[in-house]
């Protein structure tokens, strides 16, 4: 496999839309603790970046119609209308509860508190300036599936 430093780390990178993708930036960086890998744009415009957190990454890029550019597709890459929600973006946190109380200083919308669940996670849920929904979560014990009332692949 050949490495190539302009790919954003991870296996499976989603990618959000914003309005002011340099804004998003910054306030992701800022409230959530992502890290910035690289930025792209044409005339002094911010229109995209690939964003690192943990072993993963997000690209953010400019809300606008078509896949990429000269595509005649039609399609709206925007983010999303109040009050809803297609996509829960989940990432792991070392300090659930930390990283709450930072989400909370930048103004994070907090949909849910942090809570300690059955399953052995303790989550939060959170929206960025755009309206997107964020589920940070820490591990806090391991915990069997059956446990709980979950079934593994192939038992049934």
């Amino acid at each position: 496999m050949i490495a190539n430093r302009s790919r954003p780390p991870g296996t499976v990178v989603p990618s959000l839309f914003y309005e002011d993708v340099g804004e998003a930036i910054d306030w992701l960086c800022g409230a959530f603790g992502f890290t910035e890998h690289l930025r792209y744009g044409r005339e002094g415009r911010v229109d995209g970046a690939q964003l690192a957190v943990g072993e993963g990454a997000v690209m953010v890029s400019v809300a606008r119609v078509g896949q990429g550019p000269g595509w005649a597709d039609g399609a709206e890459f925007r983010p999303p209308r109040a009050g809803e929600v297609s996509v829960v973006l989940g990432v792991h946190v070392e300090d659930v509860d930390g990283h709450f109380e930072r989400a909370k200083r930048f103004g994070a919308r907090i949909v849910h508190a942090p809570e300690t669940y059955p399953f052995g996670e303790r989550q939060y849920t959170a929206e960025d300036l755009a309206g997107y929904r964020w589920a940070f979560s820490q591990s806090v014990a391991d915990v069997a599936p059956e446990e709980w009332g979950a079934t593994t692949a192939g038992t049934g």
